[in-house]
């Protein structure tokens, strides 16, 4: 992981997610938001999106899954590097990753760890394209981040459900580097 991204976020342990142009104002007026999650979009807005954030002097990562209009090849990402000022992606899709990481973007593999079967498939992923993060979902599990976290040497940032104090102490003590929400007062604490 670059040492910039990863000082950024040790620092700031709270990244906001947003999802909406609401979302987007509150995290460019808050200072202590230091990276952003892009979590909505399409092709006509993404590029505006991105740089209003960019003014306001953040590092910016767009969900490439989430941004309507386009598609799960790996070409997507070649547009947003393109055609944006952003400065990572983050996917579900490990195909994506590995694109990004030829294009020399911060990359964030996104997991769900919904049964075993998708925690054993962790290990192989994170082998096979390296991404600089990963970020598993639901946040609310400790044992599982602690898991995750001695399983893969690639920082670990908890997403998802995330509300309260008691939810980020939680999964900064069983190891996520960060934690991101969409909760504006969590962006706060």
């Amino acid at each position: 992981m670059d040492q910039k991204l990863y000082d950024l976020i040790e620092a700031s342990p709270v990244i906001a997610a947003v999802k909406d142009m609401e979302g987007l104002k509150a995290c460019c007026e808050a200072e202590d938001v230091k990276v952003v999650f892009v979590l909505f979009g399409d092709i006509c807005n993404i590029d505006s999106i991105v740089k209003e954030i960019k003014q306001s002097g953040k590092v910016v990562m767009v969900h490439i899954d989430l941004i309507a209009g386009l598609s799960s090849k790996e070409i997507a990402v070649d547009y947003i590097k393109n055609y944006t000022e952003v400065d990572g992606i983050i996917s579900t899709r490990p195909a994506m990753i590995k694109r990004a990481k030829e294009l020399s973007l911060y990359t964030t593999l996104r997991v769900f760890i919904l049964d075993s079967m998708a925690f054993e498939n962790i290990e192989k992923q994170v082998s096979q394209v390296r991404p600089d993060i990963i970020e598993i979902l639901p946040g609310l599990m400790p044992k599982m981040i602690r898991r995750v976290s001695h399983l893969v040497k690639v920082p670990v940032i908890a997403g998802g459900l995330i509300s309260e104090k008691e939810d980020v102490m939680a999964a900064l003590l069983a190891g996520a580097i960060s934690v991101s929400s969409t909760n504006q007062d969590v962006w706060k604490l």
